[in-house]
């Protein structure tokens, strides 16, 4: 079993910064897709930026490209994700997660690799991100 934990949320002004922790203990692996999720109150999950092990590349959301970035602290079992910049669309709880398979089959035959899916097997508790206008 793998356990998350994340930390740092809070509240902050548009334009300010944040850094997330995101830290693993129990089964952790270097080759488990990880990443940054959200969820605002009333919109879908939706990813932030996620580690694709294959290659290690990390694909970000389109609406956080050039604010947000994702390091790895693979002594620390620690995933962390600055935000810099931040606007009021913003505002979600945060989650760190993980997951084993890299590549999975739908019911379609279609394959999808873990940086375009959201349905990770390893959750963290999230911690809330509001920012201020």
């Amino acid at each position: 079993q793998l356990q998350l934990a994340e930390s740092g949320g809070g509240s902050v002004q548009a334009g300010g910064s944040l850094r997330l922790s995101c830290a693993a203990s129990g089964s952790t692996r270097s080759s488990y897709c990880i990443g940054w999720f959200r969820q605002a109150p009333g919109k879908e999950r939706e990813g932030v930026a996620r580690l694709f092990p294959a290659n290690v590349t990390v694909h970000y959301a389109d609406s956080v490209k050039g604010r947000f970035t994702v390091s790895l602290d693979n002594v620390k079992h620690t995933l962390y994700l600055q935000m810099d910049s931040l606007k009021p669309d913003d505002t979600a709880v945060y989650y760190c997660a993980a997951d084993p398979n890299i590549w999975v089959k739908s019911t379609d035959g279609t394959w999808s690799g873990c940086h375009e899916r959201n349905d990770y097997k390893y959750w963290g508790q999230g911690t809330q991100v509001t920012v201020s206008s």
